[in-house]
């Protein structure tokens, strides 16, 4: 997996905009995030889409997620959403949260500090369990 942590921000990035909303795409990034056991900020996410972090593409990209987990609900796999969070807390931000997941998983929090942090890395392990070997 090519995530970068130190993506050069200010390098100049041309990408096809498709990407943002290309689901399976964005599944097979996130399936190998979780089979390394990690998570992925949206920064990252964008960066191996092959753009530079904005608010309108991290906006679409999060419209997208709702399709990959649709996809591996159909197959019987867990979300993958979960995996992608904010670098500043690792924890999936607001769309996440109120697109309901969280309540169907039981969670009825806050969606920060430290009983945020606790549910989303078990909901995390879960994801990485699944796909670890596979």
């Amino acid at each position: 997996m090519a995530l970068d942590p130190g993506l050069d921000s200010d390098a100049p990035v041309a990408a096809d905009v498709s990407a943002l909303g290309d689901a399976p795409r964005i599944r097979a990034i996130l399936t190998e995030a979780a089979r390394a056991g990690q998570s992925v900020s949206y920064s990252e996410l964008l960066g191996e889409l092959g753009f530079r972090f904005s608010r309108p593409k991290m906006r679409a990209v999060c419209k997208t997620l709702a399709e990959v987990d649709r996809l591996a609900a159909l197959d019987g796999e867990p979300d993958l959403a979960v995996l992608v969070v904010r670098e500043s807390d690792r924890l999936p931000g607001q769309g996440w949260w109120v697109g309901g997941t969280a309540l169907l998983l039981g969670y009825d929090g806050p969606w920060e500090g430290a009983a945020a942090a606790r549910f989303i890395r078990e909901q995390q392990q879960v994801v990485f369990d699944y796909w670890a070997g596979r």
